[in-house]
């Protein structure tokens, strides 16, 4: 793929995000797509990612803004920086008491790209600053 396009391709993943759409997601990734979880264990394949976007709706209403992706040279790479804004509304295992606690947390992702659609997503964010935004610390 061209850097443009892959570009593209990864502006089209967070514009399904922010529209809460997972099926659109979906269609952009690879059925052997790698998803490296912040601060978790690795997940390999659709139906994992699937999973993944179902627990995560069950718990957060999230937007990425302020969206600026950068593409290697053979457009086989990308990465992301945004800021999410998210909201907390439903106790997730293992982390502070949900109360719909709003929070703002920069992220950065990173993107293998393979035959025209997404091959791994890797996201890396702050998780002690989202817990003290949560905890109200």
């Amino acid at each position: 793929m061209s850097p443009a396009s892959s570009q593209t391709l990864v502006q089209r993943y967070y514009a399904a995000f922010n529209e809460g759409s997972a099926p659109d997601m979906l269609a952009l990734l690879t059925d052997d797509v790698r998803h490296d979880i912040n601060e978790g264990r690795a997940q390999t394949g659709l139906d994992a990612f699937r999973a993944f976007l179902a627990r995560m709706d069950v718990h957060y209403r999230e937007r990425a803004e302020d969206l600026v992706v950068l593409v290697s040279e053979d457009g086989t790479r990308a990465a992301a920086e945004f800021v999410i804004h998210g909201e907390y509304l439903e106790t997730d295992e293992g982390l502070p008491e949900a109360r719909g606690q709003r929070y703002v947390l920069p992220v950065g992702a990173f993107f293998e790209i393979r035959d025209g659609k997404i091959a791994r997503v890797t996201n890396y964010y702050n998780l002690a600053d989202w817990t003290r935004q949560v905890a109200g610390a």
